[in-house]
Protein backbone atom coordinates (compact mmCIF):
# COMPACT_ATOMS: atom_id res chain seq x y z
CA UNK A 1 0.00 0.00 0.00
CA UNK A 2 1.56 3.58 -0.85
CA UNK A 3 2.97 5.55 2.05
CA UNK A 4 0.56 8.58 1.11
CA UNK A 5 -2.30 6.41 1.69
CA UNK A 6 -1.09 4.84 4.86
CA UNK A 7 -0.77 8.03 6.35
CA UNK A 8 -3.49 9.83 5.27
CA UNK A 9 -5.83 6.79 6.81
CA UNK A 10 -3.92 7.13 10.05
CA UNK A 11 -4.61 10.95 9.76
CA UNK A 12 -8.49 10.04 8.99
CA UNK A 13 -8.68 7.78 11.97
CA UNK A 14 -7.35 10.23 14.00
CA UNK A 15 -9.31 12.73 13.62
CA UNK A 16 -12.38 10.87 13.98
CA UNK A 17 -11.27 9.49 17.45
CA UNK A 18 -10.08 13.03 18.62
CA UNK A 19 -13.47 14.57 19.81
CA UNK A 20 -13.60 11.47 22.14
CA UNK A 21 -10.00 11.63 23.46
CA UNK A 22 -10.36 14.77 24.05
CA UNK A 23 -13.64 14.43 26.15
CA UNK A 24 -11.41 11.79 28.34
CA UNK A 25 -9.21 14.17 29.19
CA UNK A 26 -11.73 17.16 29.92
CA UNK A 27 -13.59 14.18 31.90
CA UNK A 28 -10.30 12.87 34.47
CA UNK A 29 -7.28 15.52 33.74
CA UNK A 30 -8.61 16.74 37.53
CA UNK A 31 -6.26 17.28 40.49
CA UNK A 32 -6.07 14.03 42.64
CA UNK A 33 -8.90 14.28 45.55
CA UNK A 34 -11.23 15.95 42.76
CA UNK A 35 -14.39 14.44 41.65
CA UNK A 36 -14.36 13.35 37.67
CA UNK A 37 -15.19 16.64 35.72
CA UNK A 38 -18.88 15.73 34.04
CA UNK A 39 -19.86 19.28 33.26
CA UNK A 40 -18.58 22.58 32.35
CA UNK A 41 -17.24 24.25 35.41
CA UNK A 42 -18.74 27.49 33.55
CA UNK A 43 -22.20 26.90 32.66
CA UNK A 44 -22.98 23.61 33.89
CA UNK A 45 -23.16 21.80 30.46
CA UNK A 46 -22.73 18.31 31.10
CA UNK A 47 -19.24 16.84 29.32
CA UNK A 48 -20.05 14.75 26.94
CA UNK A 49 -18.59 11.68 25.29
CA UNK A 50 -17.12 14.40 22.12
CA UNK A 51 -15.85 17.47 22.27
CA UNK A 52 -14.67 20.04 19.11
CA UNK A 53 -11.30 20.66 18.23
CA UNK A 54 -11.33 24.23 19.74
CA UNK A 55 -11.22 22.94 22.99
CA UNK A 56 -13.89 25.01 23.95
CA UNK A 57 -17.27 24.02 25.96
CA UNK A 58 -20.14 23.90 22.87
CA UNK A 59 -22.41 26.23 25.27
CA UNK A 60 -20.91 29.29 26.78
CA UNK A 61 -17.15 28.96 24.85
CA UNK A 62 -15.43 28.61 28.38
CA UNK A 63 -11.91 26.47 28.10
CA UNK A 64 -12.50 23.21 28.85
CA UNK A 65 -9.69 20.24 28.46
CA UNK A 66 -6.38 20.83 25.72
CA UNK A 67 -5.95 23.99 24.09
CA UNK A 68 -7.24 24.21 20.51
CA UNK A 69 -6.02 21.60 18.12
CA UNK A 70 -3.40 20.06 20.41
CA UNK A 71 -5.11 16.33 20.77
CA UNK A 72 -5.55 16.51 16.79
CA UNK A 73 -2.11 16.60 15.77
CA UNK A 74 -0.79 14.63 18.85
CA UNK A 75 -3.49 12.05 17.75
CA UNK A 76 -2.52 12.43 14.08
CA UNK A 77 1.40 11.34 14.51
CA UNK A 78 0.31 8.75 16.99
CA UNK A 79 -1.54 7.19 14.30
CA UNK A 80 1.03 7.72 11.77
CA UNK A 81 3.87 6.10 13.95
CA UNK A 82 1.36 2.85 14.93
CA UNK A 83 0.62 2.22 10.91
CA UNK A 84 4.33 2.33 10.14
CA UNK A 85 5.13 -0.02 12.95
CA UNK A 86 2.07 -2.01 12.51
CA UNK A 87 3.21 -5.65 10.93
CA UNK A 88 1.19 -8.37 11.86
CA UNK A 89 -2.20 -8.92 14.57
CA UNK A 90 -0.32 -7.00 17.29
CA UNK A 91 -0.63 -3.91 15.56
CA UNK A 92 -4.37 -3.90 17.34
CA UNK A 93 -3.03 -3.82 20.81
CA UNK A 94 -0.32 -1.14 19.48
CA UNK A 95 -3.31 1.26 18.42
CA UNK A 96 -5.49 0.93 21.11
CA UNK A 97 -2.51 2.10 23.47
CA UNK A 98 -1.75 4.56 21.16
CA UNK A 99 -5.58 5.70 21.49
CA UNK A 100 -5.22 5.27 25.56
CA UNK A 101 -1.57 6.87 25.49
CA UNK A 102 -2.78 10.38 23.92
CA UNK A 103 -5.69 10.44 26.89
CA UNK A 104 -2.96 9.44 29.29
CA UNK A 105 -0.13 11.40 28.37
CA UNK A 106 -2.28 14.63 28.23
CA UNK A 107 -4.10 13.81 31.30
CA UNK A 108 -0.47 13.31 32.76
CA UNK A 109 0.72 16.68 32.08
CA UNK A 110 -2.17 18.90 32.96
CA UNK A 111 -2.51 17.23 36.69
CA UNK A 112 0.02 14.92 37.36
CA UNK A 113 -1.91 11.96 37.55
CA UNK A 114 -2.57 8.61 35.57
CA UNK A 115 -5.85 7.70 36.81
CA UNK A 116 -7.00 4.15 36.37
CA UNK A 117 -9.90 4.89 34.58
CA UNK A 118 -7.73 5.41 31.81
CA UNK A 119 -5.42 2.81 32.79
CA UNK A 120 -7.49 0.00 33.68
CA UNK A 121 -9.23 -0.05 29.72
CA UNK A 122 -6.06 0.10 28.70
CA UNK A 123 -4.07 -2.66 30.36
CA UNK A 124 -7.43 -5.03 29.63
CA UNK A 125 -7.71 -4.09 26.52
CA UNK A 126 -3.71 -4.55 25.63
CA UNK A 127 -4.06 -8.21 27.21
CA UNK A 128 -7.09 -9.35 25.77
CA UNK A 129 -6.08 -8.01 22.31
CA UNK A 130 -2.32 -9.75 22.45
CA UNK A 131 -3.96 -13.24 23.28
CA UNK A 132 -5.92 -12.98 20.26
CA UNK A 133 -2.79 -11.65 18.42
CA UNK A 134 -0.80 -14.28 19.83
CA UNK A 135 -3.46 -17.28 18.72
CA UNK A 136 -3.99 -15.55 15.39
CA UNK A 137 -0.20 -16.38 14.75
CA UNK A 138 0.10 -19.63 16.46
CA UNK A 139 2.23 -17.94 18.85
CA UNK A 140 0.94 -18.44 22.53
CA UNK A 141 3.96 -18.70 24.00
CA UNK A 142 4.83 -15.69 23.18
CA UNK A 143 2.19 -14.42 25.95
CA UNK A 144 4.41 -15.73 28.65
CA UNK A 145 7.08 -13.29 27.66
CA UNK A 146 4.56 -10.72 27.26
CA UNK A 147 3.32 -11.44 31.11
CA UNK A 148 6.79 -11.41 32.31
CA UNK A 149 7.95 -8.32 30.77
CA UNK A 150 4.68 -6.78 32.09
CA UNK A 151 5.12 -7.69 35.90
CA UNK A 152 8.96 -7.00 35.39
CA UNK A 153 8.32 -3.27 34.04
CA UNK A 154 5.50 -2.95 36.77
CA UNK A 155 7.27 -4.13 39.79
CA UNK A 156 10.37 -1.97 38.66
CA UNK A 157 7.72 1.26 38.70
CA UNK A 158 5.96 0.07 41.75
CA UNK A 159 9.20 -0.04 43.64
CA UNK A 160 9.79 3.59 42.57
CA UNK A 161 5.99 4.46 43.50
CA UNK A 162 6.68 3.36 47.23
CA UNK A 163 9.66 5.48 47.56
CA UNK A 164 7.86 8.45 46.41
CA UNK A 165 9.81 8.88 43.02
CA UNK A 166 6.71 7.85 40.79
CA UNK A 167 3.01 8.46 40.98
CA UNK A 168 0.41 5.37 41.76
CA UNK A 169 -0.34 5.96 38.23
CA UNK A 170 2.61 5.02 36.38
CA UNK A 171 2.97 1.07 37.83
CA UNK A 172 -0.43 0.25 35.77
CA UNK A 173 1.06 2.09 33.09
CA UNK A 174 3.69 -0.11 33.07
CA UNK A 175 2.45 -3.16 33.11
CA UNK A 176 0.74 -2.53 30.16
CA UNK A 177 3.30 -1.22 28.19
CA UNK A 178 5.90 -3.83 29.67
CA UNK A 179 3.03 -6.08 28.10
CA UNK A 180 2.64 -4.99 24.67
CA UNK A 181 6.89 -4.09 24.18
CA UNK A 182 7.06 -7.96 25.22
CA UNK A 183 5.42 -9.05 22.03
CA UNK A 184 8.89 -7.55 20.73
CA UNK A 185 11.66 -9.02 23.38
CA UNK A 186 13.29 -8.29 26.38
CA UNK A 187 15.28 -5.71 24.49
CA UNK A 188 13.10 -3.58 23.24
CA UNK A 189 11.72 -3.57 26.65
CA UNK A 190 14.55 -2.45 28.30
CA UNK A 191 15.17 0.11 24.87
CA UNK A 192 11.71 1.48 25.69
CA UNK A 193 12.57 2.21 29.68
CA UNK A 194 16.06 3.73 28.62
CA UNK A 195 14.57 6.11 26.07
CA UNK A 196 11.74 7.03 28.56
CA UNK A 197 14.62 7.87 31.42
CA UNK A 198 16.72 9.84 28.74
CA UNK A 199 13.52 11.68 27.17
CA UNK A 200 12.48 12.49 30.80
CA UNK A 201 15.90 13.33 31.58
CA UNK A 202 16.47 15.67 28.37
CA UNK A 203 12.75 17.67 29.14
CA UNK A 204 13.57 18.38 32.96
CA UNK A 205 17.25 19.51 32.35
CA UNK A 206 15.36 21.97 29.44
CA UNK A 207 12.86 23.05 31.77
CA UNK A 208 14.68 24.11 34.53
CA UNK A 209 16.96 25.99 31.84
CA UNK A 210 14.48 27.91 30.88
CA UNK A 211 13.76 28.62 34.34
CA UNK A 212 17.26 29.62 34.93
CA UNK A 213 17.41 31.54 32.27
CA UNK A 214 14.24 33.67 32.99
CA UNK A 215 15.12 34.12 36.60
CA UNK A 216 12.40 31.80 38.31
CA UNK A 217 12.81 29.48 40.84
CA UNK A 218 12.96 25.67 40.04
CA UNK A 219 12.77 23.78 43.44
CA UNK A 220 10.27 21.38 43.27
CA UNK A 221 9.64 20.81 39.21
CA UNK A 222 8.03 18.15 38.47
CA UNK A 223 8.14 16.06 35.67
CA UNK A 224 5.08 13.86 34.33
CA UNK A 225 6.95 10.63 34.17
CA UNK A 226 3.38 8.93 31.64
CA UNK A 227 4.49 10.77 28.54
CA UNK A 228 7.88 9.98 28.61
CA UNK A 229 7.07 6.22 29.43
CA UNK A 230 4.62 6.57 26.43
CA UNK A 231 6.47 7.97 24.17
CA UNK A 232 9.43 5.84 24.74
CA UNK A 233 7.32 2.76 24.28
CA UNK A 234 6.66 3.94 20.69
CA UNK A 235 10.23 5.25 20.19
CA UNK A 236 11.42 1.44 20.91
CA UNK A 237 8.48 -0.51 18.90
CA UNK A 238 9.85 1.86 15.72
CA UNK A 239 13.45 1.70 16.40
CA UNK A 240 13.32 -2.05 16.78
Amino acid sequence: MPVVTVVAGAVLVALLLAPVLRALVARFAVPEGEPWCEACPLCGRPVGRLLPPTGRCPGCRGRLGAGPGAVEAVAAAVAVAVAWAADGPQAAALAWAGAFGVALGFTDARVRRLPYRLTGPLLAGVAVLLAVAALAEGRPGVLLRCLLVALAVGALLEVAVQIGALGPGDSPLGLALGGLLGWYGWWVAIGGLAAAVVLAGLWGTLRVTALLVRRRPWRGLEVPVGPFLLLGALTAVLAR
